[in-house]
């Protein structure tokens, strides 16, 4: 483990930023999704395999890619069963930009004009 790894000192409950590494499928942190600064890592040395593995899960709100060749990180970006997709960065605060998950991340999509749409209700009516 690196970083924290634990509570932080003050009052409410609070985890330190973490990477957890050496951790395999299987493991919760790794095959469910957690709202918490932890950052489960785990190694693979054939791509095509990792991008089947990362998307075998029912859940699909956001992902990362990293990498220092942007143009194979967008192919695998564009690979990814997830709502939203960040490369080299995770997380924006932008709130102008869709918002949503696939699978079963959560229902709609929250910000910008898609996320407006998810408020309207569309009704036809057609005259002979």
């Amino acid at each position: 483990m690196i970083g924290g790894g634990g509570a932080l000192d003050r009052p409410g409950y609070f985890i330190a930023p973490t990477i957890v590494r050496d951790i395999k499928e299987g493991a919760r942190l790794v095959d469910e999704e957690q709202y918490g600064p932890v950052l489960p890592v785990i190694q693979y040395s054939d791509l095509d395999d990792v991008i089947r593995r990362a998307n075998d899960t029912v859940f699909g709100l956001g992902t990362s890619v990293w990498s220092t060749n942007i143009e194979r990180a967008r192919k695998v970006a564009a690979s990814l069963e997830a709502g939203s997709i960040w490369i080299n960065k995770h997380l924006d605060s932008q709130v102008d930009v869709p918002f949503g998950g696939m699978k079963e991340s959560g229902i709609g999509v929250e910000y910008g004009e898609e996320g407006l749409v998810e408020f309207t209700q569309l009704q036809v009516i057609s005259v002979a």
